[in-house]
């Protein structure tokens, strides 16, 4: 545990992140933290953390950021292990407004967003950093050097999986989701993939010493490398994504509230999973239905809005 603990205290540390990569890291921790919760049919954010850096920065966060009060709890439970030291951040007054202000509340559907909102999965290559380091900080774990290599995060439900899954992807990362028992688990078993997202989250430190095999020159290199990784695969595979993202925007846009419910949930779909394929986001309806069906709902949307945008302009 004190490489993980180390790891995380270097991933709290940084202090030097734009506002949108502070945003998407703190709404990534209050999500894979098991943040959001229902009392008294009110929304209340308590997440817990195994680190107490971690802890402290998201409270910090939470009202240097967002202007709200946080109270931060450390609890102590038993297990077979030992006993094991956890953190809670709770927000008593406000948690409304901070899952609309984090984007963790859609306003489309109205709807809590059941993995990450549309704005960090096809934001800024610093958000998406910034969110992968906010779901380790909240629930991360790595192995110890010489055993077995992954590094997993155990996600709140298969929504939020698959957000980490599609955003590895944008930096270059594969990463597979699995279920174990009763969690969802995104791993990372290549060394050199392990290797490459510390480095990307922000802990180059802790990264040469858990592969123990690369000089300081070569690990500070391979860090200036990764920072700057824009390929031309992920650029093309971006703007995809962002173009078919704003289609659908658009046609939001133009149609307001005059939307079948659904092409509005197909719609929506697509914007929370921008990286998803059709297969998936199939899967990801209620109830679930072919990729097909999806993109025959996807397609219907957009030609609405465009049929709905002509006789505007018809009538003008």
């Amino acid at each position: 545990m004190a490489l993980l603990d180390d790891v995380k205290s270097e991933l709290a540390a940084i202090d030097n992140e734009l506002p949108i990569a502070k945003k998407a890291q703190a709404t990534s921790m209050i999500r894979f933290g098991n943040g959001l919760h229902t009392v008294d049919h009110h929304v209340l954010v308590q997440a817990q953390l195994d680190s107490k850096d971690a802890a402290l920065w998201l409270r910090d966060t939470i009202k240097n950021l967002y202007g709200h009060e946080a109270t931060l709890t450390p609890v102590s439970r038993q297990t077979p292990t030992g006993i094991v030291q956890r953190f809670v951040i709770r927000v008593p007054k406000g948690s409304a407004a901070l899952v609309l202000q984090t984007g963790l509340y859609s306003r489309y559907t109205k709807n809590m967003v059941l993995g990450l909102p549309s704005e960090i999965i096809n934001g800024k290559i610093a958000q998406i950093k910034a969110a992968w380091r906010g779901a380790f900080l909240a629930n991360g774990r790595l192995s110890d050097p010489g055993k077995a290599s992954y590094l997993e995060i155990v996600c709140p439900n298969h929504e939020a999986a698959l957000a980490l899954v599609s955003t590895a992807r944008r930096l270059g990362i594969t990463a597979k989701s699995r279920r174990l028992r009763s969690s969802e688990r995104v791993t990372l078993r290549d060394p050199d993939a392990i290797e490459r997202m510390l480095i990307l989250m922000g802990a180059p430190h802790s990264a040469r010493e858990w592969t123990g095999k690369r000089s300081d020159g070569e690990a500070r290199g391979k860090a200036n490398r990764l920072a700057n990784f824009d390929d031309a695969n992920m650029r093309r595979s971006a703007k995809a994504a962002a173009e078919a993202c704003d289609k659908v925007r658009q046609a939001f846009e133009i149609l307001g509230d005059d939307i079948p419910d659904n092409l509005k949930s197909a719609g929506q779909l697509r914007l929370d999973h921008a990286d998803a394929s059709l297969e998936q986001l199939g899967r990801l309806a209620e109830p679930p239905i072919t990729k097909d069906a999806i993109a025959g709902r996807i397609r219907r949307l957009l030609q609405l809005a465009e049929k709905t945008e002509k006789a505007r302009r018809q009538d003008a």
